[in-house]
């Protein structure tokens, strides 16, 4: 039985305005799960193929390469699992784009601390999933009934970010 899936495009639009409105993923190196850690990202509405993080050169992440990130939306209403590569970014002009007071609060030397790594991740491939089944959904789960091929029209399979 086939299943219709979501509007990819629609639903990498609403993780990207999740994503920006609750800034937060676990970050895991590919080759270590025991290295996940929440992290904040930085986005730039116009870089869709990047996201940038601060950490310290002592971390995993300092040695770049291949990861993973999990991402749940504020209320549950969006879940997201993607991977890609992470590479030092060497652009001043994006160290400074994102540099806030946040990001500050983990630097005792601040801006020019010599333990940052300022790191870019290069995304991958996604699987999205939107949290936001409605209420019918929600009554038909309450009462054991199958919710399969409605749950799957809110879901996208390995799509790219």
């Amino acid at each position: 039985m086939k299943h219709e899936q979501a509007d990819p495009e629609a639903l990498k639009e609403k993780f990207w305005r999740a994503l920006a409105d609750s800034p937060f993923l676990f970050l895991q190196r590919n080759d270590d799960p025991s290295t996940a850690v929440p992290m904040s990202p930085q986005l730039d509405k116009d870089a869709n193929s990047s996201i940038w993080f601060f950490t310290h050169t002592k971390s995993a992440f300092a040695k770049l390469g291949a990861v993973t990130a999990t991402y749940e939306g504020k209320g549950h209403d969006m879940f997201a699992r993607f991977n890609g590569t992470l590479v030092k970014e060497t652009s001043q002009e994006r160290y400074d784009q994102f540099w806030n007071n946040f990001v500050e609060a983990w630097y005792d030397e601040g801006k020019n601390d010599p333990d940052i790594l300022f790191l870019r991740m290069d995304l991958g491939t996604a699987e999205i999933w939107d949290g936001d089944i409605g209420l019918l959904n929600t009554a038909k789960m309450a009462l054991g009934m199958y919710v399969e091929p409605e749950a799957e029209k809110q879901h996208v399979k390995e799509t790219t970010l």
